[in-house]
């Protein structure tokens, strides 16, 4: 078993689902992110559009740079549910930068003198094409990285190496004329095959936008409060998603009672939620899902709270609660 093998090997030891070696350099997709970026489809998370050229090649990022192992992480398998699979867990970013530093510390062992730095979506990289560069699998229609044997349900790392690994050869792609995500989305979020408008994408609704959710857009959302995962359920390549995780999951989230989460004031949230990528929305924004949620499944039950809700602290709560009350009554 060459190095190359050994650091793989290693990555399975340590958790990861799957690794491959990618060669740093510009990404595939750059100019095409530009344009995605021009055309205002990522809304209101204006961090995408910072610093984009060390988003166009990670060296630029890490100075050096020669070789990225890229890992997969599988998220905690469970039903599908009003919130996304990703959230029903520990936060997994702490527990992937663990696990890349131990990656780092054996990597120095087989180089003497290698240097490295983990990275888990936090900071400027086109981590899919990277990862697709390295084989680690191909982005699908719907724009997740899928990996054979795998699926898309898991998490991404990247640990960038100022030593060159012999890198994996790219997979290509394997949706074929497949299109059941782009027809399932329920918003219409996706433009076309390989392309999402996030300002219609039910994970950016709940997550990333701040404020009101456009009132056209309440009742397409359905009972989803926190991420979406209906463009995955249907994906066929997810029917061979890992069943085990090293990330402990949160069963209690798998099938909550919505009407419930209206009584949480800013401690019992904080509390609640406490080391899930929940607290992401914070309270006035998760609660403002919960109301529409509760609009749309028109379940009498949830008056009285959303009555309640009426006089929260947050305007933002306030106004989503009144609009799901006249969803119940009809109007």
């Amino acid at each position: 078993m060459n190095t190359d093998q050994r650091i793989k090997a290693k990555c399975l030891e340590l958790g990861f689902s799957a690794a491959r070696i990618a060669r740093v350099e510009e990404a595939a997709h750059a100019r095409e992110y530009a344009d995605w970026l021009e055309e205002g489809r990522h809304g209101e998370m204006a961090y995408m559009g910072k610093d984009p050229e060390r988003r166009e090649d990670p060296s630029r990022l890490f100075p050096g740079a020669l070789s990225a192992v890229v890992v997969a992480m599988p998220q905690p398998v469970g039903p599908p549910g009003p919130i996304s699979r990703y959230a029903r867990s520990e936060d997994y970013h702490d527990a992937m930068w663990a696990r890349l530093n131990a990656l780092l510390a054996f990597v120095k062992t087989l180089h003497p003198g290698a240097n490295g730095r983990g990275y888990v979506d936090t900071a400027p990289i086109l981590e899919r094409d990277l990862a697709a560069a390295g084989g680690l699998g191909w982005i699908g229609k719907n724009t997740c990285l899928i990996t054979p044997g795998v699926g898309s349900f898991y998490f991404l790392g990247e640990l960038l190496l100022d030593v060159e690994l012999e890198p994996d050869p790219p997979i290509g792609q394997h949706c074929g004329s497949c299109r059941r995500c782009l027809d399932a989305c329920p918003t219409g979020a996706f433009v076309g095959p390989y392309v999402l408008d996030a300002r219609r994408c039910i994970s950016y609704l709940t997550i990333e936008l701040k404020g009101s959710i456009p009132e056209e857009l309440r009742p397409l959302i359905g009972n989803m409060v926190f991420g979406c995962d209906i463009c995955q359920d249907v994906c066929p390549h997810n029917k061979w998603a890992p069943a085990a995780s090293p990330l402990q999951a949160r069963h209690d989230l798998d099938a909550p009672d919505l009407i419930d989460f209206l009584s949480m004031d800013e401690a019992a949230f904080r509390e609640r939620f406490r080391g899930t990528p929940i607290l992401r929305a914070k309270r006035r924004g998760f609660l403002r899902n919960v109301c529409v949620a509760l609009g749309n499944l028109r379940d009498v039950r949830a008056v009285p709270a959303l009555e309640r809700a009426k006089s929260d602290p947050e305007p933002l709560v306030r106004e989503h609660a009144a609009w799901a009350l006249h969803c119940i009554a009809g109007r």
